[in-house]
């Protein structure tokens, strides 16, 4: 008989602090060169380096109800506070393609006795002067010690990448480009944990994007393929044809 998921619940301790540090390298291409033309991109810096916060900050992280291993939960709109140690004008509802679904999602990855692991994934973007900065998302990890309920690692941060934000500029247009490092973290890693229950990184980004991405449940497979599979099965072929990434807002 199949038995029931073992499911926990996560707490922080409100009142703990945390210095958290963020990063923002210089841009090192765009398509159009709009990080040289554009001096609000050109000149783009992390708004605060280094912020003191109280722990509940990361409640928004933090699922409402007990959750098992794999299940995932939406992130509430507390994330903007820590969006904005990076840039000052965070906006979670895409200007152009989100309408108003929030693209936050996080998943329990893994736990003991004594740690939680979270991944997350977000999508935002930030409204600048000029116009709007869109990163590809925010990937995500939070270690909790549940004993002490406080918060052991933080890192938040845009996942290299070819290219890996889109930015669209006033009555000039749109230029997508590669930023070597946008990130928030705190605290360290620990190392060879021995968890009584988890998933793999790879699982739990599997379970993430598939909150975002409806294209992630087709079986894709290559024209190749297509060419050999169509007379076996008798069916038509649909082919796709696209110039960028099905899987992050960086096009």
């Amino acid at each position: 008989m199949d038995t029931l998921p073992n499911k926990i619940t996560l707490n922080l301790d409100g009142d703990a602090e945390v210095s958290v540090k963020g990063f923002i390298a210089p841009i090192e291409y765009t398509q159009y060169n709009f990080h040289v033309e554009w001096d609000e991109l050109a000149n783009m810096q992390v708004a605060q380096p280094e912020k003191q916060y109280k722990t509940s900050v990361f409640d928004a992280f933090l699922p409402s109800e007990s959750v098992s291993v794999g299940e995932c939960w939406e992130v509430n709109e507390g994330i903007l506070e820590l969006l904005s140690q990076l840039q000052p004008n965070p906006n979670l509802k895409m200007h152009i393609n989100n309408g108003d679904s929030l693209g936050l999602w996080a998943c329990l990855r893994a736990y003991n006795d004594k740690y939680a692991d979270i991944m997350f994934r977000v999508h935002a973007e930030f409204k600048l002067k000029e116009g709007w900065f869109t990163p590809s998302q925010f990937a995500g990890q939070i270690v909790i010690n549940r004993n002490s309920e406080k918060i052991v690692f933080f890192q938040m941060h845009v996942p290299n990448g070819t290219l890996n934000f889109d930015v669209n500029w006033d009555d000039t247009g749109t230029d997508i480009g590669f930023c070597p490092k946008m990130e928030l973290c705190t605290g360290t890693l620990p190392q060879e944990i021995e968890y009584s229950e988890s998933i793999t990184e790879i699982e739990a980004a599997r379970e993430l994007i598939l909150r975002f991405y409806n294209s992630e449940k087709i079986h894709w497979v290559s024209l190749e393929e297509a060419l050999e599979m169509a007379p076996i099965q008798q069916k038509p072929i649909h082919a796709v044809s696209i110039d960028g990434p099905l899987l992050d807002e960086s096009c």
